[in-house]
Formats: C-alpha cells, sequence, structure tokens
C-alpha cells in the first residue's frame, strides 16, 4: 500500500473521445452523476443504490483520501471506500474472504445443531473443511450502518502507520469534514505485522492502480482496497460505469498488471 490522494474516474466521456483527453479526464477524479441507461432498462437494486450515493457524494475520492492521510502524521492510505455501497461483495482478495468464511463457518454451524444427533458428527466434520481461498486485512470498514454526526454519504479511510498500525477516518462525503478518526482498538500484532508488510511490498500507488483500472474501464472509482490475491499484494479497486455496474479490478501493487477482473451480475 501506498500513500493515495487520487480518485480516478472516465464517468461522462463521449466515446469519440481522444486517448489524451480520456487520459486527461481520468486525472480530474471527480465523483460525477454518471448516465442514467436507457429509459428501457431496469435497475437493480444494487445499481439504484449506487445511482442514489454516487448522485449525492460531492467530495470527491482525491479529496477524501488527502483528508484522511493528513489526519495520520507519516501514514499511507491502505483503504478508502463509500460506506455501504457494495460491502464485501466480490472481492476474494479483500475484507470479503474474512466475511465469507465466517458466514460459511456460521452457516454449517447451524446446520450442526439442527440436525439430529444421528448426523452431527458428519456435519461437524463438513464444517471443519471449510476453506475460503484469499487473505484478507481485517478491515475496521464495512459497516452499512451511517456514522455519527452524518446524514449523507460517508468516505471511510483507512491509514497506516509504518508499523502497520491502523486508523479510521470517516469524512462526510458531502462537506468533506472529518467525522471521527481513531485507532483501530481492535487490530492485533500479527495484522499490524501483516499490514506493514504488505505496505512494504506495494511500490505502486493507489492512484496509479485506479488509473490502470478506469483506463480498462470507464467511471467512477468508489473504493480502492490493499489486499492480497493470486499470491501477491494488490490493489482491489471498485469502478461503477455509467451504466451503474460496478467492476472489480485486482491490480499487481508492484507493477500495475491486472491480474483480475470481475462485473457484479447485480
Amino acid at each position: 500500500m501506498a500513500a493515495a490522494t487520487a480518485l480516478v474516474t472516465g464517468c461522462g466521456q463521449s466515446a469519440d473521445s481522444s486517448t489524451s483527453a480520456v487520459t486527461s479526464e481520468a486525472a480530474k477524479v471527480l465523483p460525477q452523476k454518471t448516465a442514467t441507461p436507457s429509459a428501457g432498462a431496469k435497475l437493480t437494486q444494487a445499481q439504484l443504490e449506487r445511482k442514489k450515493v454516487l448522485s449525492a457524494t460531492k467530495v470527491t475520492f482525491t479529496r477524501a483520501a488527502t483528508t484522511a492521510v493528513g489526519e495520520v502524521a507519516g501514514g499511507k492510505l491502505v483503504e478508502l471506500d463509500l460506506e455501504g455501497l457494495d460491502d464485501e461483495s466480490a472481492r476474494p482478495s479483500a475484507s470479503a474472504s474474512t466475511s465469507a468464511s465466517a458466514s460459511a463457518s456460521v452457516s454449517v454451524s447451524a446446520s450442526v445443531s439442527a440436525s439430529a444427533k444421528a448426523s452431527a458428527s458428519a456435519k461437524t466434520s463438513a464444517s471443519a473443511s471449510v476453506r475460503v481461498s484469499g487473505s484478507a486485512r481485517p478491515s475496521g470498514t464495512g459497516s452499512a450502518s451511517a456514522s455519527p454526526g452524518a446524514t449523507g454519504p460517508v468516505w471511510v479511510a483507512e491509514v497506516a502507520e509504518k508499523n502497520g498500525t491502523i486508523h479510521v477516518v470517516r469524512i462526510n462525503a458531502v462537506n468533506g469534514k472529518v467525522i471521527d478518526a481513531r485507532v483501530d482498538a481492535d487490530q492485533d500484532a500479527d495484522e499490524k505485522r501483516e499490514t506493514a508488510q504488505w505496505l512494504a511490498k506495494a511500490t505502486q500507488t493507489p492512484q496509479q492502480a485506479a488509473k490502470v483500472a478506469t483506463e480498462k474501464k470507464k467511471g467512477t472509482v468508489t473504493s480502492v482496497d490493499l489486499g492480497y490475491a493470486s499470491k501477491r499484494v494488490v490493489w482491489s479497486v471498485d469502478v461503477v460505469g455509467s451504466d451503474w455496474k460496478k467492476t472489480t479490478f485486482d491490480v499487481d501493487a508492484k507493477n500495475d498488471t491486472i491480474v483480475r477482473e470481475q462485473t457484479d451480475k447485480n
């Protein structure tokens, strides 16, 4: 992970724009209101939520990133996203891995409790075999509940000190003011060490990763998160297009190569 001060968006570009124009627009990184799909197209609940949140967001990713990093002396941004928007979805390399693992365990455990005693042993064995691939940096974000003092969209950032200590910073996405900033009290020594190691390996910035993602798909970047996937440290970047669909890109944090691309079905 490295210091990030950019949200890159190519939203609103016409199809015949030149390459230089696209690059220039991407660098502006504005969370603009993307064009609504054709009148006949029916939006899913997820698409409607993205449209609602992005239409209300006035503070750019860039501004939020700068504000967040400014709250922690010598800190580096490791995550920044719009709270409650596409949380824990389609992101095996990020915090969704941990969430999915926990869900699977709870599901199997519930099955064991509800089953007859005769099958409890077999189900318990099945529970023990559950595995979810990928590694995640435990995140202080991901809650869809409103933040204290916020009545609209909120940018939630995680800024790490050199030793891996995470500070969670919540920023009002309408006026840009800091709602609160605190040290992640749930982070243990192993998590701090892992975060520090990932930061050391991430030679590419979130800004660079976001640019790579939006060069592949024009849209608004709503999240950038450092994680581990495909046996490497990656920046996981969410891009919402003009059709309000979200595509997640895993970008190698060392060489800016896209190692995974996945478009949400919703």
